[in-house]
């Protein structure tokens, strides 16, 4: 090869970024987002605790023991011996009662002297994993079955409040992901609709969110949650503060997604779809969505904690979700009296959870939607 035909030889592309596809650009700039990738980590870890409660929790979130009520949180501790001698490289101090002369009511305070053995997949109550397979082990718990282990203290009952907290992790992290899911169906469709005819549709459905979003949220929610009846299956009243919640979380991304479309209606690909023959929904769901699913990624991330926060503060005030249900919000709101403010605190650990995951899905949020920007750099 000449000299001359060297040089007509067009130079390589130095910058990757020139050739790269959308989602490769979203996840470059998502990986530079630091606390929006360690939020990503923990809201994977969270799914997990959600997917293998039963595994994670050392019992089930309906076992008592009457004679450890308000039993305060243990402390794990490693390396110990027992009173016999015989070294334990991980456990826990068992609890010495006291009566309180004056109000008549029995404390427990950690007793250095006793010392609970615990061990890793340690043999407890059987369970069925997913409904599907029959086990007995637990990450973490006492080795010999019935000594109390209660790290986040016990509630009226006598209840294992670390255990109701990862039970609860799955019906929280589902009623979001769910509404969140109805919602996105919801808000695609209608919007898409609005945006793409126009006219007395859009009028019609425009005028529909700004009723929606006219009424205060909190009676709203009032007074849809009280056309489920009381003595309805918990499986039932879950769903329907689901469906309740889905209702009302489809409005915003309904306007988001009506801008786009009318943003996108007028552009080429979408005129030469229309010209070839393709129905309405082909242009919708095959043409116009993907030309902005990460925005619609992002809207959703963001979404997702408003839902655990709706619900988390229905079942607070008594009209979500109820036992035997088990859910962050049903925690709390058998948290709200005068003995767990003053002597029991540690009956609001449930709500640290909803502060980290909320928390964490925000960061995650803000991360996808600053990596989805295509004017961020």
């Amino acid at each position: 090869m000449t000299d001359q035909a060297i040089a007509l030889q067009p130079e390589p592309i130095q910058n990757s970024d020139a050739v790269a596809g959308q989602w490769k650009l979203i996840w470059r700039r998502f990986r530079r987002h630091r606390l929006a990738l360690a939020a990503g980590v923990v809201i994977f870890l969270i799914y997990l605790v959600a997917l293998f409660a039963e595994v994670l929790a050392p019992v089930s979130s309906q076992t008592y023991d009457s004679r450890y009520t308000y039993a305060p949180p243990q402390q794990i501790k490693f390396a110990g011996y027992d009173a016999a001698g015989q070294f334990h490289p991980l456990y826990v101090n068992g609890y010495s009662m006291k009566v309180d002369p004056i109000a008549l009511s029995r404390n427990y305070v950690p007793d250095p002297a006793v010392v609970i053995p615990l061990g890793f997949f340690v043999k407890g109550e059987p369970y069925r994993l997913w409904g599907l397979f029959d086990f007995d082990r637990h990450l973490i718990g006492p080795i010999e079955m019935g000594k109390p282990f209660y790290l986040f203290g016990a509630d009226r009952l006598g209840r294992d409040v670390f255990s109701r907290t990862v039970h609860g992790t799955r019906v929280s992290m589902s009623v979001g992901l769910i509404g969140v899911a109805i919602s996105l169906i919801l808000g695609i469709i209608l919007g898409g609709i609005s945006g793409l005819y126009g006219g007395w549709v859009d009028d019609v459905i425009q005028r529909s969110i700004e009723l929606i979003n006219s009424i205060p949220t909190i009676p709203l929610w009032m007074g849809l949650a009280a056309a489920v009846p009381i003595s309805a299956d918990p499986i039932l009243v879950y769903l329907w503060i689901t469906i309740i919640l889905s209702l009302i979380g489809w409005t915003d991304l309904a306007r988001v997604v009506r801008g786009r479309f009318l943003s996108l209606k007028t552009e080429d690909f979408v005129i030469a779809a229309r010209l070839d023959g393709c129905s309405q929904m082909r242009i919708i769901w095959r043409h116009m969505v993907p030309s902005f699913m990460s925005h619609i990624i992002a809207s959703v991330t963001l979404a997702i904690p408003t839902m655990i926060l709706a619900e988390t503060a229905l079942s607070f005030l008594g009209i979500g979700l109820r036992p035997p249900v088990v859910s962050w919000g049903v925690l709390l709101q058998e948290a709200q009296n005068i003995l767990a403010v003053s002597s029991a605190p540690w009956l609001f650990l449930p709500g640290l959870a909803v502060i980290v995951t909320v928390l964490a899905l925000n960061f995650l949020g803000d991360g996808l939607r600053d990596a989805a920007d295509p004017y961020e750099y």
